[in-house]
C-alpha cells in the first residue's frame, strides 16, 4: 500500500471517529433527554447507561456486513462496467466527504442543542457526493423515490410518534391519574400496562436491533431460518403462520414471553417498595413509571446503537474497502471489520459523555415539561412509530430523532398547546429541513474541491479540522464535560443550599414557602411578647433575619426557574414568577408587623392586646395553612398531577380563603375595640390599628398567594 493511501485511510478514520463522536453528542442524547428531563436519571446516570447501551448495541447487535452504498439512495448496478476501478474510488472520495460534511452538520446543530438526523445527515451527504458523480460519470445514481420516502418522514414519522404518545398518555391519565385512588390504580394497573410496552420492546429488539444477530445465526446454522424470527423482505402477510409473515409465529411469542416475565417482574418490584417514600423528588405514580421510563430509554439507545452505528462505519467499510484493496473495486457487500466496530461504538459512547447534555437539555427540558408517566408515554411512542416505520412493507427510513421529538410533543399536547414551546419546535424542525441540503452542500464542496485526487484530499481535511476545532474551541466555556461525568448539586442543610441539581422549581418554591412561615412565626413571637409587657428586641430581629433569608430562596428560585421551566405542564415562566412574588410578600408584610411593634409602645389595654394576640394567631394559623397548601402544590407536581392531588389542593386554597375571612372578622372586632376605648390614648391606640392592619396585610397576602394557584386547578 502507497504512503500516501495510508495517510488518507488514517485520516478517513479520523473522519471516521468524528462522525461517530458526533452521533453520540446528538442522536444518542435523544434516548436519554426525557429521562433527565423527568429527573428519572441524573446526568451522570443518563451518560453511563447511554454509554453502556450504545456501546453494546453497536459493538454486539450491529450488522457484522453492510451494504457498500448506504440506505439506499445510490442506485449502482455493480454489473454494470461502469463501476471499475475509477468509479469505485469516487465512491470511496465522496464517502470521505458525505462523512465529514454530515459530522460537521451535527457539530454545529449540536452545538445550538438542536436534535437532528444523524440518518438524515449522513443521506444528504450522499445524495451530495450523487449528484456531483452523475455529471461526472453521465449517469443515474440516486434513487429519488427513496429520497422522497426520506421527506415524508419528516412529517409522518413524528406525527404518528406524537399521537401514540399522545394518547398513551391519555390512557394513562384517565385510567390512574384521574381515578379516586391512583396509587392503588397504579399498583395494579402498571404491570398490566408494561406487558404491551414490553410486548412492543421485544419485537422491536428482534427486528430492528438484533437482526445483525439473527442473520449472523442463519448464516452459521444457529438457527433454521431468520425469517422464523425477522420479517420477510417482501411479498410479506399479516398471517404469522405463514412462511412469508410480516410478524412471524416465533418472534410474537418471544415478545409476548418478554413482555409477560416483565410484567410479572414489576409486580414484584411494586410489592417490595414503598411508592410513597419519596425518592429523586418522585413518590406514587411517578415513582413507579420512573422505572419504565429508564427501561424504555434503555431499550431506544441499544436499538440506535444496533442500527445507527453504520451511519458511521458504514461509509467507512466501504472506503476501507476500495482503498486497502489490491484492485480497489467497490463490491455490492463490504465487511465490517471488528477494529471498525470498536471505533464507531467507542466514538458514539465518548461523544454522549462529552456534548450528549446539550441535546438532553433541548429534548427533557426546553420542549415541553417532562415527567416519567410523561417520558415513559413519549419513549413508548417513538419506539412503537420506529417498530412500524421498520417494517419491510413500509422500509422507511425514519430517524429516531424526529420521531422522539414528535413524542415529546404530543404528550406535552396532552396538557393543552400552551404547554408546548412550539418556538423551539420550529427551531429543531427548521433544523430537520436544512439537514440534507446542507450536508450535501458540505460534501459537494469537499468533494469539487478534492478533485478526486488523494493529495488534495489530504491537505482539505486537517483543514476542515482545523476550522471545527476552531468553533468547539471558542464555545469551549460551554462544554462541561466534568459536569457530565458527576451528579449535578445535593442536599444541603439550609434551604439556600438546595438549589441545584434535581430540585425542581415547586420544590425551592416549597422551600420558600417554609422560610416564609419561618418569619411569621418569629412575628407572631414577637406580638405576644410585646403584648405580655417585655422586650421583643430579640424577636423583632429574629423576623429581620427571617425574612433576609427568605428573600436568598426567593432569589435563587427565580434563578432556577430561568433555567429550568419545570413548572409543571400548566404554568407558564411569567405565572411561576408571579407566585413567587405573590408568596415572597407575606414575608414582607410579616416584617413590616414586627418593625411597627419597635416604633413605640403598644395600647396599654389587657383586652386590646388580648385581642392583637388573637388577630396574630389567626394569621399565623393561616399562614400555616397557606404552607400546607404549597406542600400540597408540590405533591400535585411529583405524584404525576393525580386527580386527587388536584382535589387535595384545591380543598386547601378553599381552606386559606376561609382562614383569611376568619381574620378579618378577628381585625373588625379588634379595630371596633380599639376605637371605642381608645380616646385616653389616641396615639397608642392608632399605632396598635396600624399593626392589626400589617397582620391583616399578612391574611390578604396568603390568600392572594393561594388563589394564584387556581390556573393550575382550572385547566
Amino acid at each position: 500500500m502507497e504512503p500516501i493511501t495510508m495517510v488518507l485511510i488514517g485520516l478517513a478514520l479520523i473522519v471516521c471517529a468524528y462522525m461517530a463522536w458526533n452521533i453520540g453528542a446528538n442522536d444518542v442524547a435523544n434516548a436519554m433527554g426525557t429521562s433527565v428531563g423527568s429527573r428519572a436519571l441524573t446526568l451522570r446516570q443518563a451518560v453511563i447507561i447511554a454509554a453502556i447501551f450504545e456501546f453494546s448495541g453497536a459493538f454486539f447487535a450491529g450488522d457484522a456486513v453492510t451494504d457498500t452504498v448506504r440506505k439506499g439512495i445510490l442506485s449502482v448496478d455493480f454489473s454494470d462496467p461502469m463501476v471499475d476501478a475509477a468509479f469505485s474510488q469516487d465512491i470511496a472520495f465522496g464517502f470521505i466527504a458525505a462523512m465529514m460534511a454530515a459530522a460537521t452538520w451535527l457539530t454545529i446543530a449540536t452545538r445550538y442543542g438542536l436534535p437532528v438526523s444523524t440518518t438524515h445527515s449522513i443521506i444528504g451527504g450522499i445524495i451530495g457526493v450523487g449528484l456531483i458523480l452523475e455529471v461526472k460519470h453521465d449517469t443515474s445514481l440516486i434513487d429519488w423515490e427513496v429520497v422522497q420516502k426520506v421527506v415524508m418522514s419528516w412529517v409522518a414519522s413524528p406525527l404518528m410518534g406524537a399521537l401514540i404518545a399522545f394518547f398513551s398518555y391519555y390512557i394513562i391519565k384517565k385510567t390512574i391519574l384521574d381515578s379516586e385512588n391512583p396509587v392503588d390504580r397504579s399498583q395494579w394497573l402498571a404491570p398490566i400496562l408494561a406487558f404491551p410496552t414490553f410486548f412492543v420492546l421485544g419485537l422491536a429488539l428482534q427486528f430492528k436491533a438484533l437482526k445483525g444477530f439473527f442473520s449472523k445465526a442463519d448464516s452459521e446454522g444457529w438457527i433454521e431460518s431468520k425469517y422464523d424470527w425477522l420479517p420477510v423482505k417482501e411479498n410479506g402477510v399479516f398471517n404469522p403462520f405463514a412462511e412469508n409473515a410480516w410478524f412471524p409465529l416465533n418472534s410474537l411469542i418471544l415478545a409476548a414471553v418478554i413482555g409477560a416475565i416483565a410484567s410479572f417482574g414489576l409486580y414484584l418490584v411494586l410489592r417490595r417498595i414503598d411508592i410513597n417514600e419519596e425518592k429523586r423528588g418522585f413518590r406514587g405514580v411517578e415513582r413507579i413509571f420512573v422505572w419504565l421510563q429508564i427501561i424504555t430509554a434503555a431499550y431506544v439507545a441499544f436499538a440506535h446503537g444496533a442500527n445507527d452505528r453504520s451511519n458511521a462505519i458504514g461509509p467507512m467499510a466501504a472506503v476501507w474497502q476500495v482503498l486497502s484493496s489490491d484492485g480497489g473495486q467497490l463490491m455490492e457487500k463490504a465487511p465490517i471489520p471488528v477494529w471498525l466496530i470498536l471505533l464507531g461504538s467507542a466514538g458514539i459512547a465518548i461523544g454522549v459523555m462529552t456534548w450528549g447534555w446539550r441535546v438532553m437539555e433541548t429534548i427533557g427540558k426546553k420542549i415541553t415539561d417532562i415527567t416519567p408517566t410523561r417520558g415513559f408515554a413519549a419513549e413508548f411512542g417513538a419506539a412503537t412509530t420506529i417498530l412500524i416505520f421498520s417494517m419491510p412493507f413500509l422500509a422507511v427510513p425514519v430517524s429516531t430523532t424526529h420521531t422522539l421529538v414528535g413524542a415529546v410533543v404530543g404528550v406535552g399536547l396532552a396538557g393543552g398547546a400552551k404547554a408546548v414551546d412550539f418556538r423551539v419546535f420550529g427551531k429543531i424542525a427548521a433544523s430537520w429541513v436544512a439537514s440534507v441540503p446542507a450536508a450535501a452542500f458540505g460534501a459537494i464542496v469537499l468533494f469539487v474541491a478534492s478533485g478526486g485526487d488523494s493529495l488534495n484530499m489530504i491537505v482539505l481535511l486537517p483543514l476542515s479540522f482545523i476550522a471545527v476545532g476552531l468553533a468547539i474551541w471558542k464555545s469551549s466555556g460551554e462544554i462541561y464535560v466534568e459536569d457530565a461525568l458527576s451528579d449535578a448539586g445535593g442536599e444541603g442543610d439550609t434551604p439556600e443550599q438546595i438549589i441545584i441539581g434535581d430540585t425542581t422549581p415547586f420544590e425551592l418554591f416549597h422551600e420558600h414557602a417554609k422560610a416564609v412561615e419561618k418569619t411569621v412565626e418569629h412575628m407572631l413571637e414577637a406580638v405576644n411578647t410585646s403584648c405580655d409587657g417585655e422586650d421583643a428586641s430579640d424577636a423583632i430581629q429574629a423576623t429581620i433575619d427571617a425574612e433576609l433569608a427568605a428573600d436568598n430562596v426567593k432569589t435563587e428560585v427565580r434563578k432556577l426557574a430561568s433555567e429550568d421551566r419545570r413548572f409543571g405542564i400548566h404554568v407558564s415562566y411569567d405565572d411561576f414568577l408571579y407566585m413567587v412574588t405573590r408568596q415572597d410578600r407575606i414575608a414582607d408584610y410579616a416584617q413590616n408587623v414586627a418593625e411597627q411593634l419597635a416604633f413605640r409602645p403598644l395600647f396599654d389595654d389587657k383586652e386590646a392586646k388580648k385581642n392583637l394576640k388573637d388577630m396574630a394567631n389567626v394569621v399565623a394559623e393561616t399562614v400555616a395553612k397557606y404552607e400546607d397548601a404549597v406542600e400540597a402544590l408540590r405533591e400535585f407536581t411529583i405524584s404525576g398531577e393525580t386527580k386527587a392531588a388536584q382535589n387535595k389542593l384545591a380543598e386547601l386554597i378553599r381552606e386559606v380563603n376561609l382562614k383569611e375571612h376568619e381574620a378579618d372578622v378577628v381585625e373588625a372586632n379588634a379595630a371596633g375595640y380599639v376605637f371605642s376605648n381608645g380616646d385616653d390614648s389616641p396615639l397608642a391606640a392608632m399605632h396598635m390599628y396600624r399593626v392589626l392592619q400589617r397582620l391583616d396585610d399578612v391574611a390578604n397576602a396568603c390568600e392572594k398567594a393561594a388563589n394564584a394557584f387556581l390556573p393550575i386547578l382550572n385547566q
